[in-house]
């Protein structure tokens, strides 16, 4: 799943789509003038697709409300998800859910990367302080799951992020690649809680974060951690559906890791998506070192079979397969 440059049909997504097969596209600000450009767009990346035989493209954006908002007006605005958690009712994650989705839908966007399910102390300057619903996991776990459900009934995948949590984070994974040396049991009952809701509510993907938790791997981030990705949070938490990356664009993965090596670990840890955002070449070389890992690992062929499924089980759900 890759980010490009340009509001209309391009040169470069023909490139992405024939060439590099992608199997998704990520739409910033950049690529947004108006609602009927935006449908536009998106009719067009898809009957290209369709047009040179590939399967339809899941096309995602973070649209979370408040300071994480890519739609501009006249889209609706939300005032984020701290003001949904002050509310004293449900009604605020409802509205958000299902004006959202109305409003995806009439684009052509398949998938939100949202709820946020992080959650962070109080009095704590977290990184996400101003992307939280609240401070407490359950409120978080509760109102994260109505939006899930909610996006999900009228075909909008959801994405519950930053798994396993980076409320207690303050170094942003933009810049660089924070540390987290929180025992196993407070991950458990703090950060974890609000996932294991999403997954009770049948969410859609998950999305791991570029974060080094100590505790359950010291060597590597989620994002490029198979005792995350696998153990964790398909053995441990049971869930079946797409695990993506955060954009490996970031400073907390660039600064520190090549892309071969980057593919190659996330070829053994049973991630299905990798999350490309900004550099075309990084795009390019990492389509080639996917190749080069099915061809060289028989196992990582086996992995990405699996993903293969997983992948057209989230696109039946949000988009149309024939």
């Amino acid at each position: 799943m890759v980010g490009f440059e340009g509001v209309r049909f391009n040169d470069t997504l023909r490139y992405l789509i024939d060439t590099l097969c992608v199997g998704g596209l990520i739409l910033f600000s950049r690529n947004i003038e108006s609602p009927q450009q935006l449908a536009d767009l998106c009719r067009s990346i898809q009957a290209y697709a369709k047009r040179m035989g590939r399967p339809p493209l899941l096309i995602s954006i973070d649209q979370e409300g408040g300071v994480v908002a890519r739609l501009p007006s006249p889209f609706t605005t939300f005032p984020g998800n701290p003001a949904i958690g002050k509310q004293d009712s449900d009604q605020g994650a409802i509205d958000f859910a299902e004006i959202t989705s109305r409003e995806l839908n009439k684009a052509g966007i398949n998938m939100n990367l949202a709820p946020v399910m992080d959650v962070a102390p109080i009095g704590f300057d977290s990184v996400m302080k101003k992307r939280i619903f609240s401070h407490n996991p359950g409120r978080v776990a509760h109102l994260g799951s109505i939006i899930i459900r909610y996006l999900q009934k009228n075909r909008i995948a959801a994405c519950a992020k930053h798994f396993p949590g980076i409320g207690h984070t303050t170094l942003d994974s933009h810049m660089d690649l924070p540390c987290l040396n929180k025992g196993r049991d407070e991950l458990d009952s703090f950060d974890l809680a609000p996932f294991r809701a999403a997954l009770k509510a049948d969410v859609s993907a998950v999305m791991l974060s570029h974060v080094v938790y100590m505790s359950i791997d010291p060597d590597w981030p989620a994002s490029l951690s198979k005792k995350v990705a696998y153990d964790l949070l398909r053995n441990d938490l049971g869930f079946q559906g797409t695990v993506l990356t955060d954009d490996l664009d970031m400073g907390a993965i660039v600064k520190h890791y090549d892309i071969a090596l980057i593919i190659r670990r996330i070829l053994d840890a049973d991630i299905d998506i990798v999350l490309l955002c900004h550099t075309l070449s990084t795009m390019r070389s990492a389509f080639e070192e996917v190749i080069a890992g099915i061809k060289d690992l028989p196992e990582a062929r086996k992995r990405c079979a699996k993903s293969v499924d997983r992948i057209f089980r989230l696109k039946e759900r949000c988009v149309e397969l024939s």
